[in-house]
């Protein structure tokens, strides 16, 4: 079994920073890739950007690239998402995403690849 815990979402304002932080406890040991995606109101559960645990390598949302940075601390089993020049569009529930296994991805991009979820953590950017 797996627990993620997200820390770190919060209000800003449009052109603001923030930094999202998932601890992993549990089986970590058999980390795959780790990820966030996020749901607006009203919309579908989307990609944002995910990292494969082994070797750092990393996948973004278009809409996310060059404003997001993922990472990982293989030594704290932590993920992080730095978010800068954040724009309202980026409201959102924002979820840890753990998997076990790759199932034919090198870095999954959608929900089926993942095995575990966070509980989510709110981001709200205003204008």
């Amino acid at each position: 079994q797996v627990q993620l815990v997200e820390s770190g979402g919060g209000l800003v304002q449009a052109g603001g920073s923030l930094r999202l932080s998932c601890a992993v406890s549990g089986r970590t040991f058999s980390t795959y890739a780790m990820g966030w995606f996020r749901q607006a109101p009203g919309k579908e559960r989307e990609f944002v950007a995910g990292i494969s645990w082994s070797l750092g390598s990393t996948y973004y949302a278009d809409s996310v690239k060059g404003r997001f940075t993922i990472s990982r601390d293989n030594v704290k089993n932590t993920v992080y998402l730095q978010m800068n020049s954040l724009e309202v569009e980026d409201t959102a529930v924002y979820y840890c995403v753990f998997a076990a296994t790759s199932r034919g991805w090198l870095i999954p991009a959608v929900p089926r690849g993942y095995d575990y979820w966070g509980q989510g953590t709110q981001v709200a950017v205003s204008s």
